[in-house]
């Protein structure tokens, strides 16, 4: 597989993100992490063993200024950029949508959408010059309905459609292709449905191997897909 060399994932402190980042570390390239929490930076830093091709950046990309500096350090410190991960979202729901909590909206469209594209518009145009691809991380309930889960299923819809958008504005420039996992085996899902069966679900390293092979230029052809990853596995 033909990895990419310089790579910026949001959200790489995360199980899927730490997934991804091993990963592309593991193929030889250079990355960049995009952080909120101190902690969980320096203990991804610590796991990677590769501090020579690892930089951490914190930002709260939902801020498009503080998104624009976090991309313009992430190639800098790279020398270049030519690819994005869009891993960095998050999950609410639980309630019909008229018995949401009054903000539930706004921090689903801020987490997984407004970030995203923000990174996305200071990103391109370093991609558009090297040639690179973008890897965004949708969700699977979102196509399916989302029932209970509103603003989440919105946002990552939302997200879905600036995926299709973006690989037809830059098509023969820069790939744009998203994935769309199910439920991840995570502890963090595993300790919250307790009762589930964690054998339908799918493994971060194998939504990650999937995420690699989108950024890499073995998937050439493909652009403006939206991959389902969620298979046990």
């Amino acid at each position: 597989m033909s990895a990419p060399r310089a790579v910026l994932v949001t959200g790489g402190t995360g199980a899927l993100g730490r997934a991804v980042v091993r990963l592309l570390l593991d193929q030889g390239g250079r990355v960049a992490v995009s952080y909120r929490r101190e902690a969980e930076w320096r203990s991804l830093a610590a796991a990677s063993g590769a501090l020579d091709r690892l930089v951490g950046v914190e930002a709260d990309l939902a801020d498009e200024d503080a998104a624009r500096r976090a991309v313009e350090r992430a190639a800098e410190a790279l020398g270049g950029l030519d690819g994005l991960a869009l891993v960095a979202g998050g999950w609410a729901g639980g309630t019909r949508f008229e018995a949401a909590p009054a903000d539930e909206w706004s921090r689903m469209l801020r987490s997984n959408l407004d970030s995203a594209a923000h990174a996305c518009r200071h990103a391109l145009p370093l991609l558009r010059e090297s040639g690179g691809a973008i890897v965004a991380v949708g969700s699977r309930a979102a196509e399916t309905g989302g029932a209970n889960m509103a603003a989440y299923a919105v946002a990552k819809q939302a997200l879905h459609a600036l995926v299709r958008v973006l690989a037809l504005e830059n098509r023969g420039s820069v790939r744009v292709n998203a994935v769309l996992p199910g439920t991840i085996d995570t502890q963090a899902n595993r300790d919250a449905m307790k009762s589930a069966d964690p054998r339908a679900w799918t493994s971060a390293e194998a939504i990650a191997r999937v995420v690699l092979f989108l950024l890499s230029s073995d998937s050439a052809p493909v652009t403006g897909a939206l991959v389902p990853v969620d298979a046990p596995a």
